[in-house]
């Protein structure tokens, strides 16, 4: 009977531990198994390493730029060659963006190409923000921002901020020559 007992309470236990791991992808899991991978880069980049003019912010996107602390920044490099891995490549990115818990912020065109802006977390505060954008000449690229007490509106002022202004290239220097 113990024997029973202690299988019973053993199998019960390694079912709650296999359940709760999950084999789902996420985003982060995303950006491990790819970093090394053949065609992708990836860089983390503090804010505070990024120069930007924030003279002319309002005080909602001065707030949302303090929120931040951190760009985790991963892309891909597509080729005329081989357009089918690009095509899975997206396709996986954007079943990953379906799952419920990332909420859309916003969607525009810039210079052609569609980016999609989510975020993870509720109305008030976001625990990521998640920017990715995609051309089948360039590859795609996911920015996470991560940062602390990040408000979802405001993170809107602060990507329109972003659009309008002059970033210094040499600070992305390698982003931009792994698109070349």
């Amino acid at each position: 009977m113990q024997r029973a007992v202690k299988y019973i309470i053993c199998t019960f236990l390694a079912t709650v531990f296999l359940t709760s791991c999950g084999d789902g992808v996420s985003l982060q899991r995303y950006y491990v198994d790819n970093q090394e991978s053949k065609n992708f880069i990836t860089q983390d980049i503090p804010l505070s390493m990024v120069d930007i003019d924030k003279s002319t912010f309002t005080e909602e996107q001065l707030e949302a730029y303090n929120s931040v602390n951190k760009l985790n920044f991963l892309g891909y490099k597509s080729n005329e060659t081989d357009l089918e891995s690009y095509n899975l490549e997206v396709a996986k990115v954007k079943t990953i963006l379906k799952d419920s818990k990332y909420n859309d912020l916003m969607e525009f065109s810039d210079k052609g190409n569609k980016i999609f802006v989510k975020y993870v977390g509720d109305d008030d505060e976001a625990d990521e923000v998640i920017v990715f954008g995609s051309s089948e000449d360039m590859g795609f690229g996911i920015v996470r921002i991560l940062g602390n007490n990040m408000n979802p509106e405001k993170m809107i002022t602060l990507i329109d901020a972003f659009q309008k202004a002059n970033v210094d290239e040499n600070q992305i220097q390698d982003i931009m020559n792994f698109f070349k």
